[in-house]
């Protein structure tokens, strides 16, 4: 925003503030708080605190703004918990989406700084990893929830540790308890932690660096949380009709347990063996560019094979009371100009869900790559130039605050206009 565009938001900036800072027993945090997000909003290239403290005028103390993101001793976790309040009530979520974004740096002295890969640099390269949380519907969304991710070189208790990254834990303010745990494990705290603020979860989306892992799909089923996640075309299953059948018994030992007649097979096949023909054409959103549809965007279109399926697999069968493997939903997406299906999807979703709904939902994870991108140019999330762990936390969270406060405004002009991407 502009200085003059600042000033005509100014008041109602204020009244956002005030209401995720009310918990702040300190009048200096609330104000720096305030600032800071000001700070974020206000257009200039760079979003680190010298150049913000520049552009804030009678709020620009370099060292207040400095020590109320980096050492200031207040949690982030109640910001966020009132931002999902306020988010959850004005958005109507869908969808609670889990993704992890990159934070590239050059040295090695910020906390978690690991060579590893992100897809935003689509390669492994010296970086932090963030998980985030995301209320989402189609046509808005907001961060909510964030994890630093531990590499097991920052763990003392890894057998990868790294002497000289251990080291840096104490410089970084890393606290003792905090080791390295899966990204799908973050995800799944985020989602309890999230729970715990009375936020309803109607579904949770993800890609499948989440969804390829038996363990968090099993965690959302413990905690009867529908999904619909990306998965690798390698997953096994039987078709939807399979029964498993008693083998002959040879009259010693113990009887042998049940099991499928046939060989699970993998995903890519058993759509491939559906055919090509199974494949149905569906139009799930409006796009960017234009077109001739009422809003003047175009649709964004492909075609899909839905299949019910029975994921297999020894995780999965530990997990199962009974013979029979649960029914579940396989999603694929097979365009015509392809000649094989190119991304697919497991969901937990009910059996008679309408195929275009099933699409839209496993396809509303484009939501958190549009967040990525708003909050990454124009907000700052990727300039924090500290190295502790408190303020990494503290920035990615009042960054998520000023995304939040733009929606608002989106969502008062056109409560429809955040769709396109």
């Amino acid at each position: 925003m502009t200085p003059e565009e600042m000033a005509l938001v100014r008041e109602d900036l204020e009244a956002f503030a005030a209401e995720l800072f009310d918990g702040f027993f300190r009048a200096d945090q609330r104000r720096w708080g305030q600032a800071y997000v000001r700070g974020l909003l206000l257009e200039g290239r760079r979003k680190s605190v010298e150049p913000m403290a520049a552009r804030l005028g009678e709020d620009g103390n370099r060292q207040a703004l400095a020590h109320f993101i980096t050492s200031s001793p207040w949690d982030p976790s109640h910001v966020r918990a009132r931002l999902a309040w306020r988010m959850q009530d004005v958005i109507g979520a869908e969808a609670l989406i889990i993704d992890d974004t990159g934070f590239l740096k050059d040295g090695d002295a910020s906390a978690c700084v690991s060579r590893q890969y992100t897809g935003t640099a689509g390669k492994v390269t010296k970086c932090q990893v963030g998980v985030s949380l995301h209320l989402a519907r189609d046509h808005a969304s907001a961060a909510v929830n964030w994890r630093l991710f531990v590499p097991a070189s920052w763990d003392p208790a890894s057998p990868e540790a790294d002497s000289d990254k251990v080291a840096r834990r104490g410089r970084c303010g890393i606290p003792a308890q905090v080791g390295h745990v899966e990204k799908w494990q973050l995800a799944l705290d985020m989602i309890d932690e999230t729970r715990s603020w009375d936020i309803d979860i109607p579904l949770v989306v993800a890609d499948a660096g989440y969804g390829d892992a038996g363990a968090f799909r099993h965690g959302l089923e413990e905690r009867k949380l529908p999904y619909a996640v990306g998965i690798s075309s390698r997953h096994t299953a039987h078709p939807a009709d399979s029964r498993p059948v008693q083998p002959a018994y040879a009259g010693t030992g113990r009887p042998p347990k049940m099991q499928y007649p046939e060989p699970a097979q993998t995903m890519k096949d058993l759509v491939i063996a559906a055919g090509r023909a199974a494949a149905r054409p569906v139009s799930w959103r409006e796009g960017s560019r234009p077109g001739k549809s009422r809003s003047g965007f175009k649709r964004m279109h492909s075609r899909f094979v839905a299949l019910r399926v029975r994921p297999a697999g020894r995780g999965i069968r530990q997990a199962t009371d009974g013979p029979e493997l649960p029914e579940r939903w396989l999603l694929a997406e097979w365009p015509a100009t392809e000649p094989e299906p190119v991304q697919f999807w497991l969901a937990n979703l009910p059996s008679g869900m309408p195929l275009a709904t099933l699409v839209r939902l496993a396809k509303l994870r484009w939501r958190i790559e549009h967040d990525y991108r708003e909050m990454k140019q124009a907000l700052g999330l990727a300039h924090f130039e500290g190295r502790t762990w408190s303020g990494w936390h503290h920035h990615v969270t009042l960054v998520s605050a000023a995304h939040a406060f733009c929606t608002l405004r989106r969502l008062a002009q056109d409560p429809k206009g955040a769709a396109q991407d």
